[in-house]
Parts: C-alpha cells; sequence; structure tokens
C-alpha cells in the first residue's frame, strides 16, 4: 500500500469515528446562564440533551393571580426559604384544571428571579435525565426550580419510576439548590380505577388498609413534601378574576361592570368557572371594547 493511500485510508477512517462520536450521547453542557431566567431541556433526535433559554416569559406577577391565596402563600413560603438557602420541599399543585397551578409557578419565578431563582422545564419523558440536569446546576450560586408541567403517568412508564427515585434520596434530593415542582389534574400522578378499591382491606377495629396497587400509586405523590390543592371557582371568585384580568388590560370600571353578564355567558359556554376561562374571556373583551365607548 502506498504511502498516499495509506494516507486517504486514515482520512476516511477519522472521519467515520468523527460520525460514530457525534452519534453518541453527549454529556449535558452549561448553556450561558446570564441569557435567560427560565430554561427548557430538550431531548434531540441523537439523543443529545440541552438546554435551551426561554425567551419570552409570561409576565405574570404574584398579585395578578386571584382567588387563590391560600395556595398562593404556601407556594410562596416554600420558594422563599429556597431563594434564601433554607430548607424547603419538592411541590406538587394537584387539582381543577384553569385554577392557576402553572401560573403560580410561573409567578414565582417572575418573583424571585431577582433573588436568584431560575426555573428549568423538563418533559416527564426526559425526567430519566435529571441527575444529568442537577450535575450542571449544582454548584451555580443560583437557585434552581425544576418545573414538570401537567404532570401523569401511564400504567408502565419508565418516567414513573425514575421520578420516584429522584424524589426519594437521590442526588437531585441531596442538593439544596435543586426543587422539583410539578402540576398535575391528579393528586396521585396515575390513572385510578374503581376495582382497585376492592383491595382495601378492614380490621376488626375499622381500621382501613389499602392494597398494593393503592399503596403504590400513594407512594409517588407522598414523595412531594408540600402538596397544594386547587378547587373550581365559584361565581363570585370567577367574577372578580374577570375584573382582575380587565383592569390589567386598562379597562375602566364601568366597562367592567357592563361585561358581568357576557363574562357569565362565556363561562356558561365553556362549561368552566376557571381562572383560565376568566382570562380568555377578558382578552377577547377587551380586544373588542378597549378602544370603544366607556374605556
Amino acid at each position: 500500500m502506498t504511502a498516499d493511500a495509506l494516507l486517504h485510508l486514515m482520512q476516511r477512517a477519522e472521519a467515520v469515528l468523527a460520525r460514530i462520536e457525534a452519534a453518541l450521547p453527549q454529556p449535558l453542557s452549561a448553556p450561558d446562564w446570564s441569557q435567560a431566567i427560565a430554561w427548557r431541556y430538550r431531548k434531540r433526535s441523537s439523543g443529545h440533551g440541552a438546554l435551551e433559554p426561554v425567551k419570552h416569559i409570561a409576565p405574570l406577577r404574584l398579585d395578578d393571580l386571584q382567588g387563590v391565596e391560600v395556595q398562593k402563600e404556601k407556594i410562596v413560603r416554600n420558594t422563599q426559604q429556597l431563594v434564601a438557602g433554607q430548607p424547603a420541599n419538592n411541590v406538587l399543585l394537584t387539582g381543577a384544571r384553569g385554577t392557576g397551578k402553572s401560573s403560580l409557578v410561573k409567578a414565582c419565578l417572575n418573583g424571585f428571579s431577582v433573588q436568584g431563582l431560575r426555573l428549568i422545564e423538563v418533559d416527564k419523558a426526559d425526567l430519566v435525565d435529571l441527575p444529568d440536569i442537577v450535575a450542571v446546576v449544582s454548584d451555580r450560586p443560583e437557585k434552581f426550580i425544576v418545573f414538570c408541567d401537567d404532570l401523569s403517568f401511564d400504567d408502565g412508564e419508565p418516567g414513573y419510576k425514575a421520578l420516584k427515585s429522584i424524589l426519594d434520596g437521590s442526588v437531585a434530593a441531596a442538593t439544596p439548590n435543586v426543587l422539583i415542582y410539578a402540576t398535575s389534574n391528579r393528586r396521585h400522578l396515575l390513572p385510578e380505577y374503581l376495582k382497585e378499591n376492592l383491595s382495601y382491606q378492614h380490621t376488626e377495629d375499622g381500621e382501613v388498609h389499602p392494597g398494593e396497587g393503592v399503596e403504590e400509586k400513594i407512594s409517588l405523590s407522598e414523595r412531594f413534601g408540600l402538596w397544594i390543592s386547587f378547587y373550581p371557582f365559584n361565581q363570585d371568585e370567577y367574577l372578580a378574576i374577570v375584573a382582575q384580568w380587565l383592569a390589567a388590560f386598562g379597562m375602566s370600571a364601568d366597562a367592567i361592570a357592563e361585561a358581568r353578564g357576557a363574562s357569565l355567558v362565556w363561562a356558561l359556554e365553556r362549561g368552566s368557572r376557571s381562572g383560565r376561562v376568566a382570562y380568555q374571556f377578558a382578552r377577547d373583551y377587551a380586544g373588542q371594547h378597549r378602544a370603544g365607548p366607556g374605556t
């Protein structure tokens, strides 16, 4: 084999090796933390994960959220403990849809970002990569919320057991600058079936013991140290939220009073009196009337 042929063979071998290395999973690298206060973890088709900055964050303030004062007090207190370097809990926010669970987390980020709070959003399918994410942020001076929105699992999903491990004594739990905040419409994060009630056992003294299947489903949610429950709004609470959002959109007091009937019809047509429905009505109504009479 000539020298030129050998050199050509080596160049081709190096090119092949470079392609193989590019296809292999790479360690998660730290981004430029000055670019944003919120980040989204994305897994590429190649298997590489990356933290991407979120450029546009909803400008929600804690004062914008009405009708959830009890829930707000709990999550604000826990977040204050986190940013102050004090012990704090992972948080599970559960309850009716559209009642402000995700909005409250985003408002906390906006409220505490000047104190060094940062947020990393992770899809449930990528929770198995949480140890890699924690390794990247563990030495940072900032405090991080790992946010899992609308979290629920079907039976047998791998992320379920991964999350249990993460919450119960993993590296994430031992890292004081990282907490997990998750929202869910399911209190126990897994589907529950009527037949599972048959596994409950009753002792002679009347004590009730759930079966193993039920215990397994309860065990995941119990690993969150703080549970915050949200409930559907009554009519007065719904109207107060509508008024608050209309005021935020620059509507006058007279215009807000005139919108009362329309807001109730809107909620009736949507079949829900939630904070999300109130916000959507306010956007629609303000968009139609803000430039007109009475504003």
